[in-house]
């Protein structure tokens, strides 16, 4: 049986690009549970809080219970959920999954097939942060989940190769200049601390072409990836509202940036297509902005 085949059909709500990360970041959040603790089962009153947290940080901007995962994943033949009453899940309602006690566990067949066939478990890992998310959170998000990133250097690539002169293409667009703030520090004749981010991720069908491209800073990049940061159809820059900074460091390297117009390709080369700053705006920028 081909387990990351399993993993690639797994059923989720899809609607014209939208992101529905929510059985992915429980299947990432069971391995890492899988890797500390074996296949022992987890109570959804010790999984409720963490899997909120996933949601909220890593899911779409729309609010989503953690109820939802736990209950939907078993129709996928990956997950398993008990209550006190016996085998099955009660519902994705809050209510009932904390009165029956349910605890959820990986399919035993999934459990062994980690168990005995090593690489697995981080092949199939990487294939739900390839598939789900950007490259630049796939770090912080193994953190929350308590996957041990050790393992995840051995995963092999999916079979959907990036473009590897992406990169090139896009600093070269925008002079190695982040679009953002214009650092453009180099050492040694290599540009460092810039990256050519995805405005529509790679993960939902963003090309590997400079009109889906910005060159950001590092911290910009991951800003941009988690929706403190954003373009408006201008291309100026937006700010969500949520994000909170009283630092005088945040206020210049990112509350100041509200409103200002984002450095633009040189000329001839092609500027950031509306089509992929709607989608952006849509499924990861953290609404409202700023004023």
């Amino acid at each position: 049986m081909d387990w990351i085949e399993r993993v690639a059909e797994i059923r989720r709500w899809s609607r014209g690009g939208e992101r529905a990360p929510h059985k992915p970041l429980l299947l990432l959040y069971a391995l890492g549970h899988f890797q500390r603790n074996g296949n022992g089962p987890i109570p959804f009153s010790a999984a409720e809080a963490e899997l909120r947290k996933l949601l909220k940080e890593y899911g779409p901007p729309r609010d989503t219970s953690p109820g939802y995962p736990f209950h939907h994943l078993t129709n996928d033949g990956l997950w398993l959920v008990d209550t006190r009453h016996g085998p099955g899940s009660p519902g994705p309602e809050l209510g009932r999954l904390r009165e029956s006690r349910a605890a959820g566990r990986l399919h035993p067949d999934l459990a062994r097939a980690l168990a005995e066939e090593p690489g697995l478990l981080g092949r199939m890992a990487r294939y739900l942060l390839d598939a789900n998310f950007a490259p630049s959170l796939h770090a912080d998000l193994c953190l929350l989940a308590g996957l041990d990133l050790e393992t995840l250097e051995t995963i092999t690539e999916t079979k959907k190769q990036r473009d590897r002169r992406f990169r090139d293409r896009v600093l070269m667009a925008y002079e190695y200049c982040c679009a953002f703030c214009a650092y453009d520090g180099w050492l040694d004749g290599v540009a460092v601390g810039l990256d050519a981010a995805h405005v529509r991720w790679w993960a939902f069908d963003g090309p590997d072409d400079v009109a889906n491209g910005l060159c950001l800073c590092a911290i910009h990049h991951k800003l941009f990836d988690k929706g403190v940061l954003g373009l408006t159809a201008e291309r100026a820059i937006t700010v969500s509202a949520r994000f909170v900074g009283r630092s005088q460091s945040a206020r210049d390297m990112v509350l100041s940036l509200a409103g200002r117009p984002a450095r633009p390709p040189q000329p001839g080369l092609d500027a950031v297509e509306q089509d992929h700053i709607d989608w952006h705006s849509h499924q990861v920028f953290r609404t409202p902005a700023r004023g």
